[in-house]
């Protein structure tokens, strides 16, 4: 309910800002001003929405607009805006807002171009890894680097990559693979191996690449359009199964591809007979997916060679046993604008995201100035030691001087030492194992300050972008609307029984039922059938006798219902008479029907119970109004008239 209620919120347009039209006191509620720019927008944004007319008119649109402030004043009188869940709400929302402007929106795009770019071709490629740690000294590096160079040395001048990546990978499964990787495309590797793979032409080997992982020789083995996506079911017999020979295995798969050629169902028999009991109880479906996500090519490529004039493959042996496989259907690569959301999530997960936030991070430090002072910068290095690569190190007792002592300023706002100690001690997991430690805080201290001048953005979008702080505002608003309206009005409109009933006993004349009719209503698309229908109902047979008789096992030929109508309810058949008896047989589009009106009920109010749901709706707006009313009294509303007109003029043409 609070989604529908704050959908509307998210229409704004945010183009109307572009213009920075001055802005006027329109009206003020106990001397806060509500300006004429907010009014505008608002008008114009529900301009298309509102279904009521009335609330076109801007004199019913200014009281409507008023009532609202009214409310979230009341709100935040009566404190709501203090809730704990609401503050967490409003977070929620605003976070997710912020999302459009904590990113750099170019670097973003060109990310999803390259991302759909590589992901028209696959790529084959085999590796050799040197593990170094992500975070190793440069003399390890260094280490690492060189032994990955000497083998790619020995790779140029000719020896097998394969054999080399036997003997010299830190891969664990080069020593069966030969550090061949498959086929794979974008976001299947790390982002920095897959930029090194596409960058390098076919039968070629590039330089040391480093990764998270360490230091990667890659040899591109093939490289071929991108297959998409393919969706099947397999039929699969395991390998070295308990009491089995690998001859009857193989016969056995035989025998069920017969059965698959004699026409038996292939999803049955995969109920029946594949070893694989992740799938087999669905009938062998398996999860769509592309090259290089399962564990065996050998399945994957027999996948993607069956077509719908060919959908089931031949018996066909992998490292996991015998396969028989039925393709489903194919998905081939979207378009640019059709994968932009599903790429762009993938790359908010990718390693590629550093570079959207790092080149945020490089604008913020052009944008925003940050002055360090060096003395107290000194006398926090000393306190850290070699106790934080054990992550043991603790802030110092006595560190009271170090917060009110200013590290450095950010746009004029203080950033104080200690703030920085606590920063430094939750580092101690990261990973950094920068040496000396005068050096380690040197980097822990660029990792803060980018740390901070993102942070600072973040609080202050609402001064930078006004668009994103209007938005904000209506959340803010319209989150503590809901709470004020469930706690005054709803809730009461539900829970008082007493004064929902009288209000039912003022308004019960409007709600009425039109003559209503007790029917019986007979329907087949058969005029035969309807006729010895409508006989047997005229002898005064049940419907069960009358469906019986008329309707078979396979074939349903009329259908039977009772209901209590109104005389032009759309579920009547037209030409049914307000009189008591059976009908002619009426036809309407494919049906022929017959009614017995079995009882004719005059107009009559409806009863509490009956009119209970529209009761509760117009005693709700019934609240709400005298409680606008009461608001009103409460605080004190004073409206510009002068500059009303000017809007009205304004928006009128």
């Amino acid at each position: 309910m609070k989604k529908v209620f704050l959908g509307l919120l998210l229409a704004l347009n945010f183009v109307s800002y572009a213009q920075n039209n001055p802005k006027e006191v329109l009206f003020t509620i106990d001397d806060k001003p509500y300006y004429t720019d907010e009014f505008e927008r608002v008008y114009k944004k529900n301009l298309d929405l509102v279904k009521d007319e009335s609330q076109k008119d801007l004199n019913q649109y200014l009281e409507l607009f008023v009532g609202y402030k009214l409310k979230v004043n009341k709100a935040n009188k009566i404190g709501l805006q203090n809730n704990v869940q609401y503050q967490n709400e409003l977070r929620s929302y605003r976070n997710q807002l912020s999302k459009n402007y904590t990113s750099d929106s170019k670097v973003t795009s060109a990310l999803i171009k390259e991302g759909h770019d590589r992901l028209q071709k696959e790529i084959r490629a085999s590796h050799i890894l040197i593990m170094v740690d992500e975070n190793a000294s440069p003399e390890d590096t260094l280490i690492a680097y060189k032994q990955a160079q000497e083998i790619r040395n020995k790779a140029i001048a000719g020896q097998d990559f394969g054999k080399l990546a036997q003997e010299f990978s830190q891969d664990p499964s080069a020593k069966e693979n030969l550090g061949d990787l498959g086929y794979f495309s974008s976001f299947r590797m790390v982002y920095a191996f897959e930029t090194a793979a596409y960058n390098t032409p076919k039968g070629q080997i590039s330089k040391p690449i480093r990764t998270r992982f360490g230091y990667h020789i890659i040899k591109v083995n093939d490289v071929r359009s991108n297959r998409g996506e393919v969706a099947v079911a397999h039929i699969m017999l395991m390998n070295n199964k308990e009491g089995a020979t690998p001859q009857s295995i193989k016969s056995n798969i035989n025998d069920i591809y017969k059965k698959l050629q004699q026409g038996e169902s292939f999803e049955e028999l995969a109920k029946q007979f594949s070893e694989d009991k992740s799938s087999s109880t669905k009938g062998g479906v398996l999860n769509k997916f592309g090259s290089g996500q399962l564990s065996s090519q050998e399945f994957e490529d027999v996948a993607f060679s069956l077509t719908k004039e060919n959908p089931i493959s031949q018996p066909f042996q992998s490292q996991f046993g015998w396969h028989i496989v039925k393709l489903i259907d194919k998905f081939p690569i979207k378009g640019l604008e059709d994968s932009k959301a599903e790429l762009e999530n993938k790359i908010a997960k990718d390693d590629r995201s550093r570079l959207i936030t790092n080149s945020l991070t490089e604008k913020l430090r052009k944008k925003y100035k940050v002055k360090r002072d060096d003395k107290v910068y000194a006398s926090v290095s000393k306190l850290v030691t070699n106790d934080f690569y054990e992550g043991k190190w603790e802030t110092p007792e006595n560190t009271k001087d170090y917060s009110t002592s200013t590290l450095f300023t950010l746009d004029k706002k203080p950033v104080t030492a200690d703030q920085f100690l606590v920063f430094i001690k939750s580092q101690q997991k990261s990973g950094i194992a920068t040496k000396p430690v005068s050096k380690l805080v040197d980097v822990l201290y660029a990792k803060y300050v980018d740390e901070q001048l993102n942070t600072y953005y973040n609080s202050n979008l609402e001064d930078e972008f006004p668009e994103f702080g209007a938005v904000v505002e209506e959340y803010r608003d319209g989150l503590l609307l809901f709470d004020l309206m469930e706690k005054e009005i709803w809730e009461r409109s539900k829970t008082d029984t007493l004064g929902l009933k009288a209000f039912y006993e003022t308004q019960k004349d409007k709600h009425k039922w039109k003559t209503r009719l007790d029917v019986t209503t007979a329907s087949s698309t058969k005029q035969d059938v309807i006729k010895k229908a409508l006989a047997m109902m005229k002898k005064g047979n049940t419907a069960d006798a009358i469906k019986g008789k008329l309707n078979t096992k396979d074939v349903v030929n009329v259908m039977i219902s009772d209901a209590l109508l109104e005389y032009d309810a759309p579920t009547l058949p037209k030409g049914t008479k307000a009189e008591v008896g059976f009908s002619e047989i009426i036809k309407q589009g494919d049906y022929y029907f017959v009614t017995n009106v079995k009882k004719v009920l005059p107009e009559a109010n409806k009863s509490f119970e009956e009119a209970k749901g529209k009761i509760v709706n117009e005693y709700q707006q019934y609240l709400e109004q005298n409680w606008v009313n009461e608001l009103r009294k409460e605080f004190q509303v004073k409206i510009n008239k002068d500059v009303f007109e000017k809007v009205k003029n304004k928006l009128a043409n």
